[in-house]
């Protein structure tokens, strides 16, 4: 019985120490004033790749930042799928309005791979016309110094360099419970591990210098996980380069939000997780402040203390950090936040438990489940008819791709 009242009493020393850890160090590490990063004139210039697929809240608003960006050379490739999604509209007038952005809207698909999103870009990628390659979802702001934001994170040894979202204009007690899962929680956790040598990707905001991948088999490399965050970490990792975070990242508004939203969103990410890392995710059941509450309690009851007068304490100093860490680095704060981030500690072992025990799960309405993941194999099968796709008459351009496409190196190679 002592051996079981140490071992609650240790974990929870140590889950208050890593707590208090994370947060004291992502607030070190994000900047307190937000310049805009420094432009050279004679910057390589970047494609960017940004998917589209359906109507989201804030969609015009998040799309339009990428045609106000303050850097010298950049062209634009959204991505859709089908000519019908309704944001093809949406997209044909932003690059109307922008004349004199280099902006063109790819439409086709093609199968690399079980993941939709990943098929969807594979045509950005291929007609890219610079070494630099930067991937953004649709649903994320891009500020006018996005691109030197992220390549300013870039260092000798890295393979690529990403931003997790942080949930912003949140409209509503579930947008809110989103807010507390994406950013204190979650955005907190990935860059104290990207602080302590261990980043990891994030699918919102991807920078990939080209060679890096093409020396892994291309984008097709990524079809090796169900999951493109997950294979491009493995990836880097194989190549004994690193996974940077940016220093500040970027904002996804979210707006209004149900429940059931919010829900399959997590349920998605931890059976993803649990497949891609599952060392990682068993520790999980072990995350937010439920279970050293829990260690505090025994210990409490055990030395013959008060249990509430010991556990309120300690959940006051708890979500008060999370207070500070919120206000330090002007994330979303108000009066219902320490009710949802009590409300996301209280179901992360109901997540975790869910995690478990399916493989189903939704993304932008593809029913999907783990086990239709092609892999390496797959994805080497379908190499041949990936760098055919261009040629398909499934395929349209909104503009003319120029017979000779210049690559971020200065050579000049023949388009797909």
């Amino acid at each position: 019985m002592e051996f079981l009242i140490l071992i609650a009493g240790s974990f929870c020393a140590v889950a208050i120490i890593l707590h208090f850890a994370s947060i004291m160090t992502v607030i070190a590490r994000l900047p307190k004033k937000k310049s805009p990063a420094a432009i050279s004139h004679d910057a390589a210039g970047v494609s960017i790749l940004r998917p589209v697929c359906g109507i989201e809240n804030f969609i015009e608003e998040t799309l339009r930042t990428t045609f106000n960006l303050d850097y010298p050379r950049f062209e634009i490739l959204f991505c859709a799928t089908n000519a019908n999604d309704p944001v093809v509209p949406i997209v044909r007038r932003l690059i109307a309005e922008y004349p004199h952005v280099d902006a063109r809207l790819l439409i086709g698909s093609t199968g690399i791979g079980a993941n939709p999103k990943l098929n969807n870009l594979a045509k950005g990628w291929d007609a890219a016309r610079y070494g630099w390659i930067l991937m953004v979802d649709s649903n994320v702001l891009m500020p006018k110094d996005h691109i030197q934001r992220m390549l300013s994170a870039w260092r000798t040894n890295t393979g690529l360099v990403c931003s997790p979202p942080v949930g912003g204009a949140p409209q509503g007690l579930w947008a809110e419970l989103e807010c507390a899962f994406l950013n204190t929680y979650q955005t907190r956790w990935q860059c104290f591990a990207d602080s302590l040598g261990l980043g990891f990707a994030q699918g919102k905001a991807m920078l990939w210098w080209r060679e890096v991948l093409d020396r892994a088999g291309g984008i097709e490399a990524l079809a090796s996980e169900i999951a493109e965050d997950a294979a491009a970490t493995k990836v880097v990792r194989s190549l004994g380069l690193r996974v940077r975070l940016v220093a500040d990242p970027f904002i996804q508004p979210l707006g209004y939000r149900n429940a059931a939203e919010v829900w399959r969103r997590q349920v998605r990410w931890a059976r993803l997780r649990r497949d891609t890392f599952k060392l990682c995710f068993i520790t999980e059941i072990l995350a937010g402040a439920v279970p050293p509450l829990a260690a505090a309690a025994v210990v409490a009851a055990a030395a013959g203390w008060s249990v509430i007068g010991t556990i309120l304490p300690l959940a006051a100093a708890w979500y008060g950090a999370e207070a500070v860490l919120a206000y330090t680095v002007s994330w979303p704060l108000s009066l219902r936040s320490i009710t949802t981030w009590m409300l996301r500690d209280a179901l992360l072992p109901m997540l975790w438990i869910t995690g478990w025990i399916g493989d189903d799960f939704e993304w932008r309405g593809h029913a999907m489940t783990i086990a239709d993941q092609g892999g390496p194999a797959y994805a080497s099968l379908n190499r041949n008819k990936t760098r055919g796709y261009l040629k398909s008459a499934s395929l349209t351009l909104d503009a003319a791709i120029a017979t000779k496409t210049y690559g971020g190196d200065g050579a000049v190679r023949p388009t797909p």
